[in-house]
């Protein structure tokens, strides 16, 4: 899953003294219910860029900033009808955690392009919580072995999960390849054409045609087209002439065309 690390406090952040905790002390103090929904206006519109920053940090993983905003504020509103704090319980202490779980479910439900089984998208949540710590800690990219010593999984597991970021961008296969200006694209470049379909038809068309042929007439087609005989060897085989298994041969394949064309 995306990188969910967020160490965006709970607790200390420039809007918890001010405004926006007077509004609260105002919001438990108020009598009458037009009072009390113009100070949760006011403490929304207060604490909007709260909600804007916290949708930032997840910007640049496959999902366009203006949603992750909408997710952010919509989760803020929800917080503010769900509070029932007093003037000294800090609203943010209680409104980013909201948010914050929204965004990451939003990710979880919305952000892949392709979807990963859900051991992968777990593992890449504990990988992105220890990654920068580790980073802190060791003074340089974690490796693969560190990774899966923090989180307990294994090395098979992290390096699958870290090869899940295509799945929130995958590319496009109409992509150019290099810059020199040719025509070629990435799907020009991945896979080949596969004959089987082809031959997975045939097989379907000419299975009844031989069902339908007398004994010798399908031990010539047999010998002929599965063992690879040749003329001479299939009318040792069957006891005829050379002659004879070319007359018989061009006689079933012609009637094989006019049924097939029919």
């Amino acid at each position: 899953m995306a990188s969910y690390t967020d160490h965006t406090s709970t607790t200390s952040t420039p809007h918890d003294d001010g405004p926006t905790q007077e509004l609260v002390r105002e919001l438990a103090e108020a009598q009458s219910r037009d009072e009390r929904q113009q100070l949760c206006t006011q403490i929304i519109e207060a604490t909007i860029p709260v909600a804007d920053r916290l949708a930032a940090r997840y910007r640049g993983r496959g999902i366009p900033l203006d949603d992750l905003r909408q997710v952010a504020r919509a989760a803020l509103v929800q917080a503010m009808r769900r509070f029932h704090g007093t003037g000294e319980q800090s609203f943010l202490a209680y409104a980013i955690p909201c948010m914050r779980g929204e965004l990451r479910r939003y990710f979880r439900d919305c952000g892949w392009v392709v979807r990963p089984p859900r051991r992968v998208q777990e593992a890449r949540t504990a990988m992105s919580r220890a990654r920068e710590d580790l980073q802190q800690a060791l003074g340089h990219e974690p490796t693969l072995e560190d990774l899966a010593n923090a989180t307990d999984l294994p090395v098979e597991t992290v390096r699958e999960a870290s090869g899940a970021s295509h799945c929130f961008q995958p590319d496009s296969l109409d992509q150019p390849l290099g810059d020199g200006g040719s025509d070629a694209s990435l799907g020009d470049s991945v896979g080949a054409r596969d004959t089987g379909y082809r031959e997975a038809e045939a097989r379907a068309l000419v299975r009844p045609l031989l069902a339908g042929l007398g004994a010798r007439d399908r031990r010539l087609i047999t010998l002929r087209f599965f063992n690879g005989m040749t003329q001479s060897e299939m009318g040792e085989r069957i006891g005829i002439s050379q002659m004879q298994v070319s007359r018989v041969e061009a006689r079933i394949l012609r009637d094989f065309r006019e049924s097939l064309a029919a």
